[in-house]
């Protein structure tokens, strides 16, 4: 899966694939007809309420994959930078990197393509974090 350029399109059909969904299961959940299937199967780019919709059918997080790219892609934050100045703010920021993030990040680091230390000056994962995850692998 590339989390750099995402097409949600194709990722809806490759689930709906895996899953062995037929077009009558999802023509009649979506309320919608086959040609309708197909022209989401071929966009980059759909509707919030029609992928919720998607998700409930096929049970799948579609947008934790956009929140993984969010995680790797984007600047960091200055409302972030704010709350650790102050000392009374409590962030709690358990398990906030999707399997995908993680499956992502291990296999640069395996293939060599990023060293850890790439890896937590880029993404600003802690260390330690990176090493619990490559000792389960």
């Amino acid at each position: 899966m590339n989390l750099e350029n995402i097409h949600i399109g194709s990722l809806i059909q490759y689930k709906v694939e895996e899953l062995n969904i037929s077009i009558e299961r999802i023509t009649v959940f979506l309320d919608c007809d086959e040609k309708w299937v197909g022209e989401i199967y071929r966009q980059k780019e759909i509707d919030t309420d029609v992928l919720l919709m998607w998700c409930k059918l096929l049970r799948f997080d579609f947008f934790r994959i956009f929140t993984g790219h969010l995680i790797l892609y984007s600047p960091p934050s200055k409302v972030g930078k704010m709350l650790k100045k102050k000392e009374s703010a409590l962030i709690f920021r358990k398990n906030i990197y999707t399997e995908e993030v993680k499956k992502f990040i291990i296999e640069k680091v395996r293939t060599e393509q990023m060293t850890l230390n790439d890896v937590v000056s880029r993404y600003k994962i802690p260390k330690t974090t990176l090493s619990k995850w490559l000792k389960k692998v």
